[in-house]
């Protein structure tokens, strides 16, 4: 009983040391701006590590400014929301830096062997597996992307239809204003359209054109974001920000506590949020299957 007694004295001796440890190490989080995604990622991330955190914002700041205030204050690691404050940050080389709420991060920091992180990105895999769970018909999935934007995500999103059986009518863009002409020559050879995070394909006038081609030819799109719904997309598959931050605060974790960052590898965001808009799969006069597993928003 004794020998019990002793070892859960401890056991609990352990988890208050570490939480204590964990509550003295310093977390710098570098944004942009506040915005509620970002607010939501950092409860994420409050919620499974216990560090003390300050924020700089990076529009307040010249870039040297930046560097300097992370100098003075020292911190164990770097939390860096957003593509602009992982760019002004990642020339700190000694300092752990995690990065989140990043679309596609840049190519020259999967260099750097001080940064790792969660990306924006669903995979490629859980998209168009509840685009099949939603369309059963679905068999040719068209899409457009320029490879010096989402080359990645294409190799990946190839291997992902091969393994569920869907093909993909891959067209390639290099500006802007191909698209329109592009997306015509699919018009009879899918059953529907994936719209990629690319920058290139993705603008305000590239956008009207691909709902207009989407209504006229009875093509249901297949999006990354809720705003598009409004316009005339009719599934979403979008992040949940609050559970990326977690996913971020999992990896700060593991480095505060001595892991070696090199050893964790960059992930993209685990959980999705799909939305359906069946106002347009009744113009579309497209019947969709509601019942999936999971939270489904619908917008009727």
């Amino acid at each position: 009983m004794k020998m019990i007694k002793r070892i859960l004295f401890i056991l609990l001796s352990l988890i208050f040391l570490q939480g204590v440890t964990e509550a003295q190490q310093k977390v710098v989080v570098v944004q942009s701006l506040k915005i509620k995604p970002y607010e939501e990622a950092l409860k994420g991330f409050q919620s499974v590590c216990n560090v003390k955190t300050e924020e700089i914002l990076i529009s307040e700041q010249e870039e040297a400014e930046i560097v300097k205030a992370i100098r003075r204050i020292r911190p164990d690691m770097i939390l860096a929301f957003g593509v602009e404050a992982l760019s002004k940050v990642k020339k700190i080389k000694d300092v752990s830096i995690v990065y989140l709420m990043v679309l596609n991060p840049p190519n020259p920091v999967s260099k750097q062997e001080n940064i790792t992180g969660v990306s924006m990105n669903i995979p490629p895999e859980k998209q168009l597996g509840l685009l099949q769970e939603i369309l059963h018909e679905v068999k040719r999935v068209g899409l457009l992307y320029d490879p010096a934007k989402t080359g990645y995500l294409v190799e990946k999103a190839r291997h992902s239809a091969e393994r569920l059986g869907i093909k993909l009518v891959i067209k390639e863009v290099h500006n802007p204003r191909e698209v329109p002409s592009t997306l015509d020559s699919m018009r009879d050879g899918i059953d529907a359209f994936w719209m990629l995070p690319d920058t290139t394909v993705v603008i305000p006038e590239t956008v009207e054109s691909l709902f207009l081609f989407s209504l006229e030819n009875r093509i249901p799109v297949l999006t990354f974001s809720d705003k598009y719904l409004e316009l005339g997309a009719m599934i979403s598959v979008g992040i949940d920000a609050f559970d990326i931050g977690r996913q971020a605060g999992e990896m700060a974790k593991e480095i505060l506590s001595g892991s070696n960052i090199k050893n964790l590898p960059r992930v993209d965001a685990q959980k999705a949020i799909l939305t359906l808009n069946l106002k347009v799969a009744k113009k579309l006069g497209i019947r969709v299957n509601t019942n999936i597993a999971g939270n489904v928003h619908i917008v009727e």
